[in-house]
């Protein structure tokens, strides 16, 4: 999002013969990207990337970068964030103790297939507003799947209502109690679901990166309590690998979109398999367990913020004869136990790869920092 929100600003800059009608084009585009961003954090990097708006050549380009920051202040103001303070909790029991949403937030439903006829994830956005995605069958990979309707509800706890008015919900006394044309249509309990595979001990040969001791094996790496943090790379490099990955989205209520605890694994340096706490969204491929910018996953398997999840991956690297790329990479991915990418082939290198290039070169480990406090924890590789 934010390379095409600066080339949108760059290309503006270059060619001021666009600027036909500067203050219209210049509130429409600032509302635009206003709508599609969280422009606090836009600001925050221009100001960390050292962007001199005294720098930029048009006098229109100055207006449109004031614009936005006076904007992103003030609608984050209004979403009760305070500028350089946006309000974001790394633990579970903080969370828990300083806000009244964070227990209503998450799953309700059942953690088995076939456990209950449907299943609802309640997303916290801050000031006791809340959408709740009724799904059809079940939560997800316990029922649900993208062949069953999912419907949106929004409101506060004590009123949620989908679009048409339809489906209606109530949170009370850690339970939802769903109406379909006010006929009761099910209650629901909040539950608490664990991936299968979480805790999972490296095998014999595997290769731990990190066992919540120590750093050694990355670069330029930084710990909170006994976790490693976002922003930071293997020192080895691998080819054809299985992994195991436990990472953790902090709770950022106010936070829309991909500024909602953003990160990534780079596999190779290459192939970013995204992670972001998109908890009851869509699943495209920009959210948690999606390729980016190659595949959406076959399910979203995202988990709420503040839980730890996992991903399992086998990947198999390229194969070249000489400089001809005769084979492709592949991957296959189980986010939470379940399979959201088959032997899913991997054409090119994905945005922002720190490694562009697409040869047979082994590559690092990447855990992309992308301004979020992301956290991971037993990560071990077994080479192939």
């Amino acid at each position: 999002m934010m390379d095409k929100i600066f080339f949108i600003l760059e290309v503006l800059d270059k060619y001021p013969s666009i600027w036909k009608i500067e203050d219209v084009i210049s509130q429409n585009l600032a509302y635009r990207l206003l709508a599609k961003a969280n422009f606090w954090r836009i600001t925050q990097l221009i100001y960390f990337a050292n962007l001199s708006i005294s720098s930029l050549t048009s006098h229109n380009m100055k207006k449109t970068i004031l614009l936005i920051t006076s904007l992103s202040i003030t609608f984050n103001a209004a979403l009760g964030v305070k500028p350089g303070g946006k309000k974001e909790w790394l633990d579970y029991e903080d969370a828990k103790k300083d806000d009244p949403d964070f227990s209503i937030q998450g799953e309700y439903g059942s953690a088995k297939k076939g456990g209950a006829k449907w299943g609802v994830q309640v997303v916290a956005l801050g000031n006791g507003k809340f959408d709740a995605f009724i799904l059809e069958g079940g939560l997800p990979g316990a029922g649900w799947d993208r062949t069953k309707s999912r419907t949106k509800t929004s409101g506060t706890a004590a009123a949620l209502k989908s679009g048409d008015g339809k489906l209606t919900a109530v949170i009370e006394d850690g339970k939802i109690t769903v109406s379909n044309d006010g006929k009761k249509a099910a209650v629901l309990p909040r539950i608490e679901r664990e991936s299968p595979t979480l805790g999972q001990k490296a095998p014999k040969g595997a290769i731990i990166l990190f066992d919540g001791s120590n750093t050694d094996e990355w670069h330029n790496a930084k710990m909170y309590k006994d976790r490693l943090m976002a922003e930071t790379k293997s020192k080895r490099k691998f080819r054809d690998y299985q992994c195991h990955i436990e990472v953790m989205t902090t709770y950022e209520p106010f936070d829309r979109g991909q500024g909602r605890s953003n990160s990534g694994v780079y596999h190779q340096g290459r192939f970013e398999t995204q992670v972001l706490d998109s908890f009851g969204l869509e699943g495209r491929m920009n959210e948690f367990g999606g390729i980016y910018s190659i595949a959406a996953p076959k399910l979203n398997m995202c988990f709420p913020p503040l839980r730890w999840q996992t991903y399992d991956v086998d990947f198999a690297a390229a194969k070249f004869e000489g400089d001809k790329k005769v084979k492709n990479a592949f991957i296959t991915v189980r986010h939470n136990g379940v399979i959201i990418h088959d032997n899913q082939e991997l054409g090119h290198t994905t945005t922002a790869a720190p490694i562009r290039k697409y040869d047979d070169t082994p590559g690092f480990l990447y855990f992309q920092g992308h301004g979020n406090r992301v956290m991971y924890r037993n990560v071990w590789v077994l080479e192939k």
